[in-house]
């Protein structure tokens, strides 16, 4: 029987500390998987824009979403803000809208995990 080399242990070793690694890592969740990112761009232009910068101020409206007190802290909060003004101003979007909005809203501005 053969001793392994030095450096095949310490190959070995590494090995198995980055697969221990990688499981005990959280896994890191999209909170809204296969949001289309372009589309929603064109809808929070269209849709989003003009309100929250009338609003909340700011060329583009963001500061809605970057305000110190802002009132969706989760991404079920952000789904349910979405349902929300589309409701209230009769946007007739529909639910794969606002999931697409919402992914692109976290991507750019929440960063929900």
């Amino acid at each position: 029987m053969t001793t392994p080399r030095p450096h095949t242990r310490n190959a070995l070793r590494i090995a198995a500390s980055i697969a221990l690694a990688s499981l005990a890592a959280p896994a890191v969740a999209d909170p809204f998987p296969g949001a289309d990112l372009a589309v929603a761009k064109q809808m929070h232009a269209a849709q989003c824009v003009e309100c929250h910068a009338k609003r909340f101020g700011g060329e583009d409206g963001s500061e809605i979403y970057t305000r110190f007190d802002r009132r969706v802290t989760t991404p079920s909060g952000l789904a349910q803000q979405l349902t929300a003004c589309t409701t209230m101003l009769n946007l007739d979007l529909f639910p794969e809208d606002e999931h697409h909005l919402a992914g692109y809203l976290n991507t750019h501005y929440y960063k929900f995990q």
